[in-house]
């Protein structure tokens, strides 16, 4: 028997402790946004820390100014790659309780039309996916005494409360961190039967603008007319951002933009994926972005500049007749491929300036200098293998798929670790995650576990 096979079997017939010891872990309710759980979150870095101790890994639960993070690492293997494991140990809050099938902290099995699943907070975000992980690198080592490859090992304990120590972490452990490759847990498939590995992410900008116009707020009947209205000229100036085409018109804007590879389009195009579909799941029927795109592109590998909230004047009960001095708006901007967001939030800004009248101003509440997309390299062997290694497990082929939002994580490890990551996860859209009744399916916790001994070896390669 091989040694993959060997694997493959130990976790077979080991399957029922490691749920039961999946379940030890989704017991602890650590909760890192509500301090009445701090103690709960240092139990299960603590809990984590020990697991990985009793397979043979160096381990330790750092502490930093809020959650401990769980470091680990197992570098037996000479010559072998070197990869990054992330995830996370802390859950979101359970409100509202009543809401919940059982107890959030009591895991159990349900049978449900889509088949046996593990309820309970953290089965899917993120203890259940991690633990696919960690139960991999247990058979491993259990069938074979090592690793085929060198595993570093990254928890965090605060990515549901905005992550304020990782950054400070990743930059004082650097050299500890180094790795080929960055392995992320904290995604899904693209649906039951097909695995997937994102590919890439949209990058994130995002501000809020104020108009000043009057000193004060105006009676409409006295100065209507007379009077600028920063409410009609936010809306003016926001309007302007997108053309009837839905292209972006600020200058510049699409420099860096690059247009996907045939291949890339050919694959997305066999997902079988429904604009028509997507849309209609909201209640909408027609795309609103770039007229020659579709909806999976627009989402997927498009930038796109949102008004995410607008407000101004008397929003109260009732009518009143007012002018108001001041009016806001919050936008955002969703980047991809070499888009650099300093360059267009100076070029939103200069856009905004140039239609101001001589005796009206704007003020900014900036949240940061934003993030670049980031897009993986697909042709990488590391991806090949791992597409093939899931392939292997799952009978179909591998999603290359991207996604639409920003995962703060890939991009510190890019533009402070140096390196790329690799997004493979086991979740389903419907796992309920942040919601009451969140899940996994036993499936995802079963052929989850068999992906990562296979990607292990297949990376080892």
């Amino acid at each position: 028997m091989s040694s993959l096979s060997a694997v493959m079997s130990r976790l077979d017939n080991g399957f029922d402790h490691s749920l039961e010891h999946l379940f030890d872990l989704l017991r602890i309710p650590s909760i890192s946004t509500d301090p009445a759980y701090r103690k709960d979150c240092a139990a299960a870095a603590k809990w984590l820390a020990d697991d990985l101790k009793s397979i043979g890994f160096s381990a330790r639960a750092v502490r930093t100014p809020g959650h401990p993070m769980v470091l680990a690492k197992h570098h037996k293997a000479k010559g072998a790659p070197t990869v990054l494991f992330y995830g996370h140990y802390d859950v979101q809050p359970v409100d509202p309780l009543s809401l919940w099938n059982h107890p959030p902290f009591e895991p159990r099995i349900v049978n449900a039309a889509t088949g046996r699943q593990i309820a309970g907070r953290g089965t899917s975000d993120d203890k259940g996916q991690l633990m696919t992980f960690v139960e991999a690198c247990r058979a491993w080592k259990a069938e074979t005494g090592n690793l085929p490859l060198n595993v570093t090992i990254l928890f965090e304990g605060e990515e549901e409360s905005g992550s304020p120590s990782l950054v400070p972490f990743l930059k004082e452990y650097r050299k500890e961190l180094q790795a080929d490759i960055a392995l992320v847990c904290d995604t899904g498939m693209w649906d039951r039967e097909t695995p997937a590995i994102s590919a890439a992410l949209r990058g994130l900008l995002g501000m809020e603008l104020t108009l000043h116009a009057a000193n004060r707020d105006l009676h409409s009947g006295m100065y209507g007319s007379a009077a600028r209205n920063p409410i009609q000229l936010l809306a003016t100036i926001l309007a302007g951002m997108r053309d009837a085409e839905g292209r972006v018109t600020l200058p510049g804007f699409y420099d860096g933009v690059p247009e996907l590879p045939a291949a890339q389009l050919k694959q997305w195009k066999k997902l079988g994926f429904s604009g028509k579909e997507f849309l209609g799941e909201v209640g909408l029927k027609i795309p609103a972005g770039e007229k020659d795109r579709s909806v999976l592109e627009m989402i997927w590998a498009r930038p796109t500049f949102e008004i995410n909230g607008i407000y101004g004047g008397y929003t109260g009960e009732g009518f009143k007749t007012v002018i108001p001095a001041q009016a806001s708006a919050k936008v955002s901007f969703r980047l991809v491929g070499r888009q650099d967001p300093k360059k267009i939030k100076q070029a939103f800004k200069k856009y905004v300036k140039s239609c101001l009248p001589a005796d009206c101003s704007v003020s900014y509440h900036e949240e940061g200098d934003g993030s670049p997309g980031i897009q993986l390299d697909i042709e990488r062997p590391a991806v090949r293998r791992a597409a093939q290694a899931l392939k292997d497990e799952w009978g179909r082929e591998t999603a290359l798929t991207a996604m639409g939002g920003s995962i703060p994580i890939v991009g510190h490890f890019q533009n402070i670790l140096g390196m790329q990551s690799m997004l493979t996860g086991f979740a389903l859209d419907d796992d309920r995650i942040h919601s009451p009744n969140e899940k996994y399916q036993l499936e995802s916790f079963r052929k989850g576990q068999r992906s990562w001994a296979r990607i292990i070896g297949a990376l080892a390669q």
